[in-house]
């Protein structure tokens, strides 16, 4: 279901239906409209940020990334560095 979610989103991304900027439904309510659980449109919308489709824009949600490339979001920890950084 979660493919399903994002190969959707993806294809109005890619469509411009959903243009650069546009603001997205809250979790809970896009789980709501489709009757499915949060977290599998949590899932859904990671994968498109993963992807650079869609970025984060804090308390407000989640909005589509201008020019909607394929960019990878880091997964690195940045904990690590600063705690070696403290130790010197």
């Amino acid at each position: 279901m979660t493919r399903q979610i994002r190969e959707q989103l993806d294809a109005l991304i890619d469509a411009g239906t959903l243009a650069a900027g546009t603001l997205l439904p809250s979790e809970r309510e896009l789980a709501n409209t489709l009757k499915v659980a949060r977290n599998v449109v949590r899932g859904a919308y990671e994968q498109l940020m993963d992807i650079g489709k869609l970025r984060s824009e804090g308390r407000r949600g989640r909005s589509v990334s201008r020019g909607g490339t394929a960019k990878k979001r880091s997964t690195k920890s940045t904990k690590s560095s600063k705690t070696k950084s403290r130790k010197k």
